[in-house]
């Protein structure tokens, strides 16, 4: 019997639905030209619709078949789509493209790349506690958890360093977002003024998502599009927000 159950383990590794269980592929993205790892890109596996972004050191990894489509798309950058055979990682090179909203429809604005470059510089020791870290280390006496990478994880220093970074990378996202989707485009586009404007600038801010998966003629499509909405109901306004109420709960009677 105990024969029996080992050979039918076996033949099932051995099965086709073995061969093509859904697995994680990890992988690289590179700047074509520079070699520099890219981080910030939208990784989405076109059959099952999975999207994520891979990390600020530019690795990435999604559940994959084989015959999937990766497609690969960064703010700047040419998309690519790579096919799944049998690869045990992906190196992906991106090449930078022609930002035409950047030449035609940015007024006095810094880059948010270069902001996001300063605030690295200025807190590095934040960005170098908070990066993950090698849980195996290799030595003379062979391969053991790493002491240093065991305290990162758990210690109250990288925890805040960490929240912090993700602060830093939600402001820099929201940084793009204002450097594309400006009250001068909407104006030139639209003719609007005033607290008009202000009103359809915070109704329909568009999300990082979409400005970092489209290019400046479909975020100009967008806009007309909301135009049309906003004339519709002229009277339209944001909901204020709500003030922060904080309850201590551990407060005894």
């Amino acid at each position: 019997m105990k024969n029996f159950a080992l050979i039918w383990i076996f033949c099932w590794l051995l099965s086709p639905h073995w061969a093509h269980a859904q697995r994680d592929l990890e992988g690289l993205v590179y700047d074509v030209v520079t070699k520099q790892r890219l981080g910030e890109v939208y990784v989405k596996n076109l059959r099952t619709q999975e999207a994520i972004y891979n990390n600020s050191r530019g690795e990435f990894k999604i559940q994959v078949l084989p015959g999937d489509r990766l497609q690969f798309r960064k703010l700047g950058y040419n998309a690519d789509t790579v096919e799944i055979n049998n690869q045990v990682a992906l190196i992906i090179n991106l090449k930078e493209t022609i930002k035409q909203i950047q030449t035609v429809h940015i007024y006095g604005r810094r880059n948010p790349d270069d902001v996001r470059d300063e605030l690295k510089r200025d807190y590095k020791k934040a960005y170098d506690i908070a990066a993950p870290k090698e849980l195996l280390s290799v030595g003379m006496g062979g391969a053991g958890l790493s002491i240093d990478a065991l305290y990162n994880m758990v210690s109250k220093e990288a925890k805040n360093a960490r929240r912090f970074t993700q602060f830093l990378d939600k402001l820099h996202r929201e940084n793009i977002v204002d450097y594309y989707f400006t009250p001068e485009l909407v104006r030139n586009l639209l003719g609007l003024e005033g607290e008009q404007l202000k009103v359809f600038m915070r109704l329909f801010r568009p999300t990082y998502d979409f400005i970092a998966s489209n290019d400046h003629y479909q975020l100009v499509k967008y806009i007309k599009s909301k135009y049309e909405i906003f004339k519709l109901h002229p009277n339209l306004r944001p909901l204020r927000e709500l003030p922060d109420i904080k309850l201590d709960v551990n407060k005894e009677k």
